[in-house]
């Protein structure tokens, strides 16, 4: 069997030994029924990790990834995720997190046919179109290239409070608040974007809202905002 393989199992060894060194009581607690206050959906990208860059410990954060952190309602992979941590976990926080030098976003942004990828570029591409007058003014690429990393997560935000769950969920007790985020691979570090969502969505309430008409035309009480 290839060594490298094998080696996952050993580092598992000495993960379990030292958790026990650690706390005996550590996994009696982690079998127990999970609590998390954070839904995390980030990037599949090998480099970017959800518990370890946020400095939390497993049972803290449910994690949904695939490429890009796309949101799609279509998707049932990541609505289902969504459903169950808003409804049935009531986490309170959920975190949109993209990573710059993103390689999903990158490949939106050439016109190149990536095959079956092609659908999942769409929702990337899309913000692009959306955006465009802005990032076609950015000369510098990189720059262009980070700005619709950002554009993309504020984009997935959106797509988050879209949702009937969300919603509901936060119409009867204020959560879950919905953050973007964007990680720099070359410093390590999180950066939070402060998004306005109720100032992005605009109208929006009034084409997605799926809460009594109170609450969308007197706007007691908002959209799931950061």
């Amino acid at each position: 069997m290839d060594d490298s393989y094998q080696f996952i199992f050993e580092n598992n060894e000495k993960w379990v030994s030292q958790k026990q060194r650690q706390d005996p009581e550590y996994f009696g607690r982690l079998a127990k029924e999970q609590t998390p206050e954070y839904l995390y959906i980030g990037c599949s990208d090998s480099r970017v990790t959800a518990e370890e860059l946020m400095g939390l410990d497993p049972g803290m954060v449910f994690v949904h990834r695939n490429v890009a952190n796309q949101v799609n309602g279509i998707d049932m992979n990541v609505t289902s995720a969504i459903e169950y941590a808003v409804t049935h976990l009531k986490v309170k926080h959920i975190i949109v997190c993209g990573h710059y030098h993103c390689g999903g976003v990158q490949a939106a942004m050439r016109p190149q046919d990536f095959g079956m990828m092609n659908p999942w570029l769409r929702g990337i591409r899309d913000v692009y179109r959306i955006h465009q007058e802005e990032l076609d003014a950015i000369a510098d690429d990189k720059v262009r290239y980070d700005r619709l990393v950002e554009l993309n997560i504020q984009e997935q935000c959106l797509n988050v409070i879209k949702m009937p769950c969300v919603q509901e969920r936060f119409r009867e007790d204020h959560y879950p608040i919905v953050h973007g985020w964007v990680f720099d691979l070359h410093t390590g570090r999180l950066k939070d974007l402060h998004l306005d969502l109720t100032s992005l969505a605009g109208d929006i309430h009034k084409i997605y809202d799926v809460t009594d008409n109170e609450w969308v035309v007197n706007a007691k009480k908002p959209l799931p905002e950061c």
